[in-house]
């Protein structure tokens, strides 16, 4: 797990992190049409995929926009991100967090020494980790890599969203097949490590492929500079655009340097089926995905 707290990052980054009944998403329903200027333009939107998030001082980075049929609007992040334990209580069925209702806000150049400008609000609406704990989950890979909440942001906010993903575009959908070794793939990380400095966010990467031993849960990959902590939750793109996971663990061994990312059609459909929110699905990008890099 990327350690969701500064006071964690020196051990997380030294330590071992985070890292069947399936749910089958329905890309239909997950990816459902939405009109293109109900939001924000993505040009200068303040709430999009890869905007900083902080929750009880711990600052993550949001992955996709979802909506419901409500109308409703969510930023996606890792649920470790709400995590009360260490950065090594990776297990989301037994591992400490906060209650849904947790306020959250969305910041724009966060460091070390500031937390940045809070751009927007919001709140906990669905962990899986919480999910998990109350349904007492017993799958092995669920519990290990279903890590994945839901932001509801504040009514007065939403008109501040867009849902493309800075630099490439996109998502264009779900992707429902998983990856391969070598496969492409495309993030936006926005950890306050960084200070700032946006042009380290957009990175590329190289699917490890996949262990069939894991159900589809997870992605271990490559990217050009490794995920660390303060990206966690970051959107992960396949070559199509398609959105394929979210970043939840920094790999030291047996792959030293490498991440895991969570599937995300696994963890939406999680969601889908045990959120209580009627009608969740992904909203698509209103830019093409453009593979520039």
């Amino acid at each position: 797990m990327l350690a969701s707290r500064f006071q964690a990052l020196v051990a997380a980054l030294c330590a071992a992190l985070l890292g069947a009944t399936i749910f089958a998403a329905n890309p239909s329903a997950s990816a459902a049409p939405v009109a293109l200027d109900a939001w924000a333009p993505a040009a200068t939107a303040d709430l999009h995929p890869g905007v900083q998030t902080y929750t009880s001082g711990g600052q993550c980075t949001a992955n996709f926009v979802f909506t419901d049929d409500a109308g409703n609007v969510y930023l996606g992040q890792a649920a470790h991100c709400s995590g009360t334990g260490a950065a090594t209580d990776t297990n989301g069925c037994d591992a400490g967090t906060l209650p849904l209702g947790t306020a959250v806000t969305f910041n724009e150049g966060g460091s070390l020494v500031s937390d940045g400008t809070i751009v927007g609000r919001g709140t906990i609406a669905y962990s899986s980790w919480n999910t998990m704990q109350a349904r007492d989950e017993s799958d092995a890979n669920t519990c290990a890599y279903n890590d994945f909440a839901l932001v509801k942001v504040a009514a007065a906010d939403v008109a501040k969203v867009n849902p493309t993903v800075p630099f490439w575009g996109g998502p264009v959908g779900i992707n429902t097949t998983g990856t391969e070794a070598g496969d492409k793939v495309y993030s936006y990380g926005n950890s306050s490590l960084r200070g700032g400095v946006t042009e380290l966010s957009p990175k590329t990467g190289v699917s490890l492929g996949q262990d069939p031993a894991d159900g589809g849960w997870t992605h271990p990959l490559y990217t050009a500079t490794p995920g660390v902590p303060g990206d966690s939750g970051s959107a992960f793109l396949d070559a199509q655009g398609n959105a394929v996971g979210t970043l939840s663990t920094l790999g030291l061994a047996p792959l030293p340097a490498s991440n895991n990312i969570g599937d995300l059609a696994h963890e939406l459909a999680y969601a889908q089926a045990y959120s209580g929110i009627a009608g969740l699905r992904l909203v698509p990008g209103t830019e093409a995905f453009d593979p520039a890099l």
